[in-house]
């Protein structure tokens, strides 16, 4: 709670919460007050993979490849801001016609915060991508405080973001200065 009420204090406008474990009721209700302080903070809060805590929470839903599928999200979460993650041109003309608010692209970079990821598409993905879907984008994988402005010109509308913001040894002091430095780079 401590992390995320840093980013959410220190001016993160999104927060995306991803719990891959076993939803236990102890953890459910430590997302529930992270969704309310971003609520309370005008926050906009994500939650991954899971429509039901979505629906519950009142909060936006973020799906992958082999999640439920957005259609089926939809009947759970009818009325969640919904993105969809995709890999390449083709998956993202295929979730076009998707029930989607907002498509996910990349890895754009190498990234180490995934164990299998998918192959990078650089930025020239983006711009790729960018051309076939009116949605918003939001651009994934190994994006750096340096990188993010020519993803950002190549297309992307919103970075995700988690090593560079959180790297090997956080403290709250280096992730403020790491806040401080992101907001700063995607003026």
């Amino acid at each position: 709670m401590l992390y995320a009420a840093t980013l959410i204090d220190e001016g993160a406008r999104i927060l995306q919460i991803r719990h891959k474990a076993r939803l236990t009721r102890s953890a459910f209700e430590l997302i529930t007050r992270i969704r309310t302080r971003a609520h309370d903070a005008g926050v906009l809060c994500i939650i991954n993979d899971r429509a039901d805590v979505a629906a519950i929470l009142n909060a936006g839903l973020h799906l992958g490849q082999d999640d439920l599928p957005p259609a089926l999200a939809r009947r759970v979460a009818p009325s969640a801001l919904t993105g969809f993650s995709t890999h390449n041109e083709a998956q993202a003309a295929r979730a076009a016609h998707e029930p989607i608010d907002y498509l996910a692209i990349g890895p754009v970079f190498e990234t180490s915060t995934k164990d299998n990821p998918d192959p990078v598409i650089g930025t020239s993905g983006v711009t790729a991508v960018r051309k076939i879907t009116h949605l918003p984008l939001v651009a994934i994988g190994g994006i750096t405080a340096e990188s993010a402005p020519q993803v950002l010109a190549a297309g992307a509308a919103s970075i995700a973001v988690i090593g560079d913001l959180a790297p090997e040894g956080l403290t709250l002091d280096i992730l403020r200065e790491r806040i401080r430095i992101w907001l700063e780079a995607t003026k």
